[in-house]
């Protein structure tokens, strides 16, 4: 990520576009807190219970089910929990991983965020996580907008389902949206950080697409549209 906060150089508005999970923070944020509010709440029962989820979760993943019914599997849990007690967790979650100032954040891609601020470009955080997780990050990293799955709500409560899961291909279609929404940007002159294959249709979108980790697939891919690119 050496080049990560290079300037475009044109003068030209542009919009930078973020993964979250291992690409801003150092932890899968989903699964993270969910066994953070469920052993805060529930104690060993809880952490037992984060144990048969993860399990589940990863023979799915074994069995090649697609990451969005994942997304859609994970959410299904919180059926009929209070939205404000989850708002609640989530913010201790988050103060309590930020309070130590170090560990959180994977530094070069938050400096790279930083660097394009003070260049004026307008930051959108990307993710298949939902907004109690993602909205103390972006007042933190001072985000223009955040694209996510959002669960559905009813009474106050979580219905157990989701709108469209922000993940692979409802990645793309959301930042589509946003470019297709600002018709002053070029999307050429657009970044977008990932560290995953499920994130390319989103680094496909922009002219500067940046893999964060040592993902390889993810890395051969990039470079190969670059090859083809200036082929």
């Amino acid at each position: 990520m050496s080049d990560a906060s290079r300037r475009p150089g044109t003068g030209r508005p542009y919009l930078v576009f973020c993964d979250v999970d291992e690409t801003l923070i150092t932890v899968k944020s989903m699964f993270d807190f969910l066994r953070y509010q469920l052993v805060r709440r529930h104690g060993v029962a809880g952490k037992e219970e984060h144990e048969r989820i993860m399990a589940e979760v990863r023979r799915r993943v074994g069995d090649g089910t697609p990451r969005a019914d994942i997304n859609r599997f994970y959410y299904a849990h919180y059926t009929d929990e209070s939205v404000e007690t989850i708002g609640r967790l989530a913010g201790e979650w988050f103060a309590e991983h930020t309070a130590s100032g170090r560990g959180f954040y994977i530094e070069p891609t938050r400096e790279a965020l930083t660097a394009h601020r003070a260049a004026g470009a307008g930051l959108v955080l990307v993710s298949g996580s939902f907004p109690p997780l993602l909205e103390p990050l972006a007042r933190e990293v001072v985000a223009d907008a955040v694209l996510c799955t959002r669960p559905l709500i009813a009474g106050g409560r979580y219905t157990g389902e989701v709108d469209t899961p922000v993940i692979g291909a409802g990645k793309r279609d959301a930042v589509q949206r946003t470019l297709e929404s600002r018709p002053d940007v070029d999307p050429r002159d657009c970044w977008a950080y990932g560290d995953d294959v499920s994130d390319l249709p989103m680094l496909e979108l922009v002219g500067h697409p940046v893999a964060v980790g040592e993902n390889e697939e993810l890395r051969k891919r990039l470079a190969e549209r670059a090859e083809g690119v200036t082929a």
